[in-house]
């Protein structure tokens, strides 16, 4: 059977985020056979950057992940050496101008736009290139987009489209991981850039612009749980709740122009969101997070409705 024409949305996350992105490819393409690399485009926001450029430079293995750790107290070290270093906090005037006079016009998050940060997203992009080697300062052949924020022009930046900036895969992944007031923005060719997700956390709209309509849409969405997990933390669901309607209302578009496409979305259950919840940047929760992602999709592939939808588009293995 000829493998479907798939679309692959992976959405913001954090560094749990990540962990749940792995485990949901790895564990699709351990039940399916089918290497998320075939899919058709690739989509990548702040964490799901990370992970599409693993999927893409075909580094969707653990190594790409946890190096050669023994532990999860090694783990988190490197995880940490990757992800935070440290900077100078810097670009108040910038943040002034970019953010907080705009917010006070018309308040929403543009407020964050610009904010200094505690560390720099350039160990990001390093962490990339020790992944991919020399794919990292090119772009992938296959369709694939990276969603960061353009803070001088106020809009998404979806690098490796028509009319984006041509720029490395680790610039382009560095920019989108860059979460305001965590991350001070990330600059390249003279350009600021912040996290793609201040605008959506998914960007599966721009799936769209593809030529041909797509049989089959696979979105992994981090930040966009179904129901508030038992005790959370106030802010917990108020992200969820802003990532559960962004995705919807992309989601409609999609099928109101595809009507005939398929659309699955992966999405952590409550084993998931109480290890990688309430600190989505907890390196410590990296290896948790990552596992009981695989027990959950277990469970969530084997859904009849799930498994028949994955049957008619994907290549399965024998079962």
């Amino acid at each position: 059977m000829a493998v479907s024409r798939v679309g692959l949305v992976l959405g913001g996350g954090g560094i749990t985020g990540a962990s749940f992105h792995f485990g949901a490819l790895l564990a699709l393409r351990m039940a399916t056979g089918w290497d998320p690399n075939q899919a058709e485009v690739v989509i990548g926001t702040s964490s799901g950057a990370f992970a599409a450029a693993m999927v893409r430079g075909g580094r969707l293995d653990l190594e790409a992940f946890v190096g050669d750790a023994r532990d999860r107290e090694e783990v988190s070290e490197r995880l940490r050496n990757y992800v935070f270093r440290r900077g100078r906090p810097r670009g108040a005037v910038r943040w002034l101008r970019r953010g907080v006079l705009p917010a006070l016009r018309r308040p929403d998050l543009t407020l964050t736009l610009g904010s200094p940060g505690l560390y720099r997203t350039d160990g990001i992009a390093e962490w990339v290139e020790d992944a991919l080697g020399p794919a990292a300062d090119t772009w992938p052949t296959n369709p694939t987009v990276i969603v960061a924020y353009d803070l001088e022009r106020r809009i998404r930046a979806p690098f490796g489209t028509e009319g984006a900036p041509v720029v490395a895969l680790k610039h382009a992944v560095a920019a989108s991981v860059a979460v305001p007031f965590v991350f001070e923005p990330y600059r390249i060719d003279g350009s600021w850039y912040a996290d793609g997700g201040v605008a959506t956390g998914t960007s599966a709209d721009l799936l769209l612009a593809n030529v041909e309509p797509l049989d089959l849409v696979i979105v992994v969405a981090p930040l966009a749980a179904s129901e508030p997990r038992p005790g959370a933390r106030f802010y917990e669901d108020i992200f969820d709740r802003a990532g559960r309607l962004a995705l919807s209302a992309e989601l409609e578009e999609l099928h109101r122009t595809w009507p005939d496409t398929d659309v699955l979305v992966l999405r952590p259950d409550d084993r998931v969101l109480a290890a990688a919840r309430p600190n989505p940047m907890s390196a410590h929760a990296a290896i948790p997070a990552f596992m009981r992602t695989l027990r959950s999709l277990k469970d969530e592939l084997s859904h009849h409705e799930t498994w028949e939808m994955l049957s008619s588009h994907l290549v399965t293995k024998a079962v």
